[in-house]
């Protein structure tokens, strides 16, 4: 008789989602049967095409937003890319040579702060906002650094390493103060982290660019967009059949875009309870760890941050042996962000909010979904415990 393995616990979910079940089943029949191209004038390229603009429609609802401001792309990377450069190359091009200057934060993703540092070695004056002890961006401090060439600002709604939520009402209020007559600064976010535990209503965000990816949401990898308020100026990237308006060539992948949009759907309708229940189990693991295990730390901020996301600080053990050493247990989690994990510096999220690259290399991140149960943090606190002492006593 086989002996029965263990349930593994995933606690990942800022990484990748797994795909829900009813998305995969609206997206089956558009790699098979309706596997028209939505540019086509047949009865295929037609149905592709009704399907492709139902998904726009049902994606600008959960924003309060026109379904002609939603601009479908490959992913949050992408559409960070498209908002940035495509901001920053329609300013440029008419600037007459003149210097621009640009905010962000310095606890971004990586897909906002390499095009900030591309545009800095191409002529363009950056301005990296500090945070506070918390890893909070001071709305005070964004309207301090705007000047009268500022034409973009970017900073992440929630942060994916240490959860901590952005004040972007307060932050776009500050812009505006300082816009006058001015149609710019244009105010960017990237909100993948957000959907279904924050609201997405643009209006009362008061953003012009709003990247959202499929992968955080249950949906299909590879898929996301970018919501573009009418009237922004932003130029195209890159070039082609001109889709989307002419600001993202090449044909659509529909099966991704509808499963994008039955996936943000989904997270939304179970928004409210969702997140309740996700606070709930994150505060006990936050209060129970702490409890049983010594010397241990919280990182970002202890109330501004998402329901599902506790990131802690364990001073004096690696953090990435406690990352494998949990994953040989059965317990899946990271050390931060998954598109750096693979590289050798140390979080450059906690390295920046705290100063310390000490404190960033022993530092995990756990986020919770759908599928976490009270009793899988039961079972990794106590995972966790066995290995932080053992660790400690070598």
């Amino acid at each position: 008789m086989k002996k029965k393995q263990n349930k593994s616990i995933y606690l990942d979910y800022a990484a990748t989602t797994p795909v829900d079940e009813k998305v995969l089943l609206g997206m089956r029949r558009f790699w098979s049967t309706e596997y028209g191209n939505p540019g086509s004038i047949h009865s295929l390229g037609v149905s592709a095409n009704k399907a492709l603009e139902e998904a726009r429609k049902n994606i600008a609802l959960p924003l309060g937003a026109r379904s002609s401001e939603i601009f479908f792309t490959s992913g949050g990377t992408e559409s960070n890319n498209l908002a940035i450069m495509g901001v920053a190359n329609f300013f440029k091009r008419i600037s007459n040579g003149k210097k621009l200057h640009i905010i962000t934060s310095k606890i971004e993703h990586h897909s906002v702060l390499k095009p900030f540092k591309f545009l800095e070695k191409n002529g363009f004056d950056v301005t990296y906002l500090n945070t506070s002890p918390s890893g909070l961006v001071k709305p005070e401090d964004v309207k301090k650094a705007i000047k009268d060439n500022t034409v973009l600002v970017s900073l992440m709604y929630a942060n994916n390493e240490i959860g901590t939520i952005q004040p972007i009402r307060e932050i776009s209020q500050k812009i505006k103060e300082k816009r006058g007559d001015r149609n710019y600064p244009i105010f960017h976010t990237d909100a993948c982290q957000a959907p279904g535990a924050l609201s997405l209503q643009v209006s009362n965000l008061g953003i012009d660019l709003m990247t959202i990816g499929g992968s955080k949401i249950y949906g299909p990898k590879g898929s996301g967009f970018l919501y573009i308020k009418n009237g922004t100026p932003v130029d195209p990237v890159f070039f082609g059949g001109g889709q989307e308006g002419g600001l993202r060539s090449g044909t659509q992948n529909v099966p991704e875009i509808v499963g994008l949009s039955i996936a943000l759907r989904l997270i939304e309708d179970k928004r409210k309870k969702e997140s309740d229940r996700l606070t709930i189990l994150r505060d006990y693991f936050i209060t129970s760890a702490k409890k049983i295990i010594s010397n241990l730390e919280l990182n970002g901020d202890a109330k501004q941050r998402l329901p599902n996301n506790v990131n802690f600080y364990f001073p004096g053990i690696s953090g990435e042996q406690l990352v494998i050493e949990l994953d040989a247990k059965g317990v899946m989690t990271s050390t931060g962000s998954a598109c750096s994990s693979r590289e050798e510096a140390p979080s450059h999220v906690l390295v920046s909010v705290y100063g310390k690259e000490a404190r960033a290399n022993s530092s995990v991140r756990f986020t919770f979904g759908r599928d976490t149960t009270k009793n899988d943090i039961l079972k990794t606190v106590k995972i966790l415990q066995n290995i932080v002492e053992r660790l400690r006593k070598k």
